[in-house]
């Protein structure tokens, strides 16, 4: 799904590491928070960090599928906690920052990876714009305030770092995904000027922009199953790198291209993507048939 984008600072530490041999990762000893943590990029991104010896709180609504990682993790001898969290209950979100801390202290860093995907016309939209209240309140409110609980104990400290898993869609804008790139969009756009903010307190924010990844959230869609796509595990090993270099971005080649493209030639591109729309229909759960 293309090359990965880094500064050449990012790739210059990690040479450095491999030329010294120095196999300890900046992970090491360090409070990592992994949300969607019960499956997918999640659960693949905190059995990762553990094995590089960070502490892992798993974080998502599934409790029993967290206690199940928690004890995968365990049982490779990493360190992990599980704390059953629905990240849409704004009150939950509080309760959760709230025992962290306590228990914890801080997070050092936090990986907003749980997410809602919709592809969906706006022609089968109309009556459903809840579609637009679910993304949002999944993948823009719900990391948000959780980062702004967290924020005052990573700033007290003068180190944290926040990595947001999105989509290379902030940069295509590509059709029927209205209510689930907007949602990212707005993720992103916060997350850099929260950055900017946090910047004097060595508090910094990474936003991935990943292509498609090979989970259970993108399987109701039939046009995917012909595409090229990353493995959870690939997603992770790019989301532990994140955590690691701390980049500003990580994205994809064809991401870049294409926000060239919505750029330099906008009304191109928009008869490019209306091609393409037309081309691939809605799916069947899109139409509400299963």
């Amino acid at each position: 799904m293309g090359l990965l984008l880094q500064t050449p600072r990012a790739r210059g530490r990690r040479l450095v590491r491999r030329i010294t041999a120095d196999a300890s990762s900046p992970l090491a000893d360090r409070v990592v928070l992994v949300t969607g943590a019960s499956s997918g990029i999640g659960e693949a991104t905190a059995r990762a960090v553990a094995r590089r010896g960070a502490r892992v709180l798993l974080v998502a609504r599934r409790a029993d599928e967290l206690d199940r990682v928690r004890m995968v993790i365990e049982g490779a001898g990493g360190v992990a906690s599980s704390y059953p969290c629905d990240l849409t209950d704004g009150d939950a979100v509080d309760r959760l920052v709230t025992q962290v801390l306590a228990e914890h202290g801080a997070v050092d860093h936090l990986v907003n990876n749980a997410g809602r995907s919709i592809r969906r016309s706006l022609r089968l939209s109309e009556d459903r714009f809840h579609d637009f209240e679910r993304t949002m309140a999944v993948n823009y409110f719900g990391p948000v305030r959780l980062t702004m609980g967290l924020l005052p104990a990573m700033r007290s400290q003068r180190f944290g770092h926040v990595v947001n898993v999105l989509t290379w869609g902030v940069q295509v804008k590509a059709p029927k995904f209205a209510a689930y790139i907007a949602s990212k969009t707005a993720l992103d756009t916060w997350s850099r000027i929260a950055g900017r903010e946090t910047f004097a307190d060595n508090v910094t924010f990474t936003n991935m922009r990943l292509g498609l990844v090979r989970t259970p959230m993108v399987s109701p869609t039939e046009a995917y199953a012909r595409l090229p796509a990353l493995s959870p595990e690939r997603a992770a090993e790019l989301v532990v790198r994140a955590l690691e270099d701390r980049p500003v971005t990580v994205g994809t080649i064809p991401g870049a291209v294409a926000e060239l493209f919505n750029l330099v030639a906008p009304r191109l591109s928009d008869l490019a993507f209306s091609l393409a729309d037309r081309r691939f229909p809605d799916s069947a759960a899109a139409r509400g048939q299963r």
